[in-house]
């Protein structure tokens, strides 16, 4: 396989007159993106960094990402690509973790770092620090087992751990990518999700082609219809909640979604009935995948014109990497049956970064551990149940609260939902939900909720508590935070 760098050099040659990616202060061609990235990758070299070396990245949305792509993919040194919406606590926990050498971005971010390292504000600093330097490609030697980028996890059970992605695994999700899109000659690739995350690896599907992709910096439903319209953009990468938010937008146009030709909706899963409503409006214009930071995009792909077919499964085992649903002990299960969803192949992280415990821990015998639990049918399409910590264990009995939380967006009033569990002197652990509406003004009673649920699902699995709240919790990538409301829950109770 390839490397990004080898491939980008191909690119660069092919399409050098041709628009490679344009934010709201102009576009560059892929000619004058070779230069920049040579021109950077020869800077970073000469500032003293290695092959190997970490350059942290703190910047919103804006093409110097893709360009730093390009820098990192020519040297061998990784990136470390950091959500700017983070704590400052968060974000300096990550820059010290990976032990970066540079640091690059805004300058009001960057100085939310307290540590000793070279900080080089993108506005003001890096023209110079870039002014001069050659534009030739950088003799680094890179193979395709060489870390590309440490991409930290949610570090939603402790500190965030850097998950080392190589160059096999970046082109392995890209190439995923590229069929599960329909990705081809003349697409335009869009990004309103953070170019820290998901949208970056439906970015370097933009190589294979010489694809223009268009960089949004913040997401207005209203605004990005027309930005979609103006920019005639193809291809997309949206969470769940973005797209919900879409849809139920005021003055929601889907004329103006025309060009779309595929939205890739990965990030967390979507209730069936949310997906129904969703296709009644856009067309058949999703194409969902599921993965994880460590096994990135496409562990499993529903194309587009499949996904009406099968609306409770995230779809077929993708093409570079293997899937079987194991027990407690890690002994792969029965078609049909239920359990956690391992992972291996080109697709999979090499491991923790200076964490060799956790990685122990989640890779055993080549199989990568997610911790979602699963199963799959007799063709092979798989079914994403839950995370396996956020199981409720009430009387002895398991629920996973997305199946509860698939029959309560069944009511036409409900916009969005989560489950979880809290404590329960009797049962150990009781069912609470709490739900957004579709319209504030709306009413509904809790007791109709509850009855609904009575009607679908067995009698323990019922919410023993609902409450009626104006948001959810959600991280900077649209996903709810379960452990929040529980943690918040917590809270209250001590205080009573």
């Amino acid at each position: 396989m390839e490397t990004l760098g080898k491939l980008a050099k191909k690119t660069f040659v092919q399409h050098r007159a041709r628009p490679a990616v344009k934010d709201v202060r102009g576009t560059m061609t892929f000619d004058q993106l070779r230069k920049e990235a040579c021109q950077l990758g020869h800077a970073l070299l000469e500032a003293g960094l290695e092959k190997g070396d970490r350059v942290a990245l703190l910047m919103s949305n804006r093409k110097e990402h893709v360009v730093f792509d390009m820098a990192i993919a020519l040297t061998g040194l990784i990136k470390v690509p950091i959500n700017y919406r983070l704590h400052p606590k968060e974000l300096t926990y990550i820059v010290k973790n990976a032990e970066a050498s540079i640091l690059f971005g805004e300058g009001d971010l960057i100085e939310t770092i307290d540590l000793p390292i070279q900080k080089i504000d993108i506005d003001k600093a890096y023209p110079d620090f870039i002014s001069g330097k050659r534009e030739s490609f950088p003799e680094v030697e890179v193979g395709e087992d060489d870390v590309f980028a440490l991409m930290y996890t949610s570090g939603t059970t402790g500190n965030p751990k850097g998950a080392m992605l190589t160059h096999r695994n970046m082109l392995a999700g890209a190439l995923s990518l590229n069929m599960v899109c329909e990705i081809t000659y003349g697409d335009t690739i869009g990004h309103v999700a953070p170019l820290t995350h998901g949208s970056n690896f439906l970015s370097q599907c933009a190589l294979f082609f010489g694809l223009k992709q268009v960089i949004f910096n913040n997401f207005d439903p209203e605004q990005f219809l027309d930005d979609i319209h103006r920019e005639n953009i193809s291809i997309i990468f949206m969470v769940p909640t973005l797209v919900n938010l879409m849809i139920h937008a005021k003055n929601f146009d889907p004329e103006k979604l025309q060009s779309i030709k595929s939205i890739n909706m990965a990030g967390a899963p979507m209730a069936v009935e949310k997906i129904k409503k969703a296709l009644g409006i856009l067309g058949p214009k999703l194409a969902e995948t599921y993965g994880l930071v460590e096994a990135p995009m496409v562990i499993t792909m529903m194309p587009k014109k499949k996904l009406s077919e099968r609306l409770d499964s995230c779809g077929a085992i993708g093409p570079f990497v293997d899937v079987k649903i194991v027990d407690e002990n890690g002994r792969e299960v029965a078609t049909g049956e239920i359990g956690e969803i391992a992972c291996k192949g080109s697709l999979v992280m090499k491991g923790y970064w200076r964490n060799e415990k956790a990685t122990n821990e989640s890779i055993k015998d080549g199989w990568f551990h997610t911790g979602d639990i699963g199963w799959r049918d007799e063709q092979g399409y798989v079914r994403l149940i839950d995370r396996a910590k956020d199981t409720i264990i009430t009387g002895g009995l398991n629920v996973y609260p997305r199946e509860v939380e698939e029959v309560l967006n069944q009511h036409p009033a409900v916009k969005e939902t989560c489950v979880f569990g809290v404590p329960d002197e009797k049962w150990g652990e009781s069912i609470r939900a709490h739900i957004v509406l579709t319209d504030p003004s709306l009413y509904v009673e809790k007791d109709e909720l509850i009855a609904l649920c009575k009607e679908h699902l067995a009698s323990y699995k019922k919410p023993r508590f609902i409450e009626i709240v104006e948001e959810l919790p959600k991280s900077s990538y649209g996903k709810i935070l379960r452990k929040a409301l529980r943690e918040k829950f917590k809270r209250q109770e001590m205080k009573e």
